[in-house]
């Protein structure tokens, strides 16, 4: 019994979810109506707040689910460059290139900051920020970045990607700005090579 009443927990959270992110793409945060979203779950109000406390809370569950989703994306891609130096410039640029999708840049991007405040905060950033410093310390161990903190340098790395894709989503010319925010990051980031390449 218990077992199934997870069980249906886990599958209402994940249509109230799913309903969100829908209605946040599609109209905003703020304009996002919870009981039309609650009715296209075909759930009720008690349940959204059952399962997140507030609209806020529903807001934060799917702003992870998307950044979790753009992470493994650009660890995909950083995967495809190696598993060096580029393969961390590429997960970056990857990251900063995702601002350019609506459903990214309207939640995660310009209502996320607005409602939950500073992304570093987030715990999926923090996951993010882990995985940058573990690579970041391997590649000191290796000689390929300056003896540095890790730490330091994952949050800095971190925050010009997550800053890029701030001003991309902002921007009135996404694209043109795309490109000059990725080579900025790559020249910025490079300066933490042993040896510039």
């Amino acid at each position: 019994m218990a077992k199934k009443r997870a069980q249906t927990m886990e599958e209402n959270r994940g249509r109230l979810i799913a309903a969100a992110r829908k209605a946040f793409a599609e109209q905003g945060y703020a304009a996002a109506s919870m009981d039309e979203l609650t009715a296209q779950a075909g759930l009720t109000r008690g349940a959204l707040y059952h399962n997140f406390g507030d609209k806020r809370g529903l807001l934060a569950a799917v702003v992870n689910q998307i950044d979790a989703e753009m992470a493994a994306r650009a660890q995909e891609i950083a995967a495809k460059a190696g598993d060096g130096w580029e393969a961390l410039l590429a997960e970056g640029a990857a990251y900063i290139e995702m601002a350019l999708e609506p459903e990214v840049q309207r939640i995660v991007l310009l209502d996320g900051p607005a409602v939950l405040g500073d992304p570093s905060r987030w715990d999926s950033q923090n996951k993010c920020l882990e995985v940058t410093m573990s690579t970041l310390r391997r590649l000191i161990a290796e000689d390929v970045v300056k003896p540095v903190d890790p730490e330091a340098a994952a949050r800095l790395i971190n925050g010009a990607a997550l800053n890029a894709a701030l001003w991309v989503a902002a921007s009135d010319e996404p694209r043109d700005v795309l490109a000059k925010a990725v080579d900025a990051f790559r020249a910025l980031a490079t300066g933490l090579l042993a040896e510039p390449a």
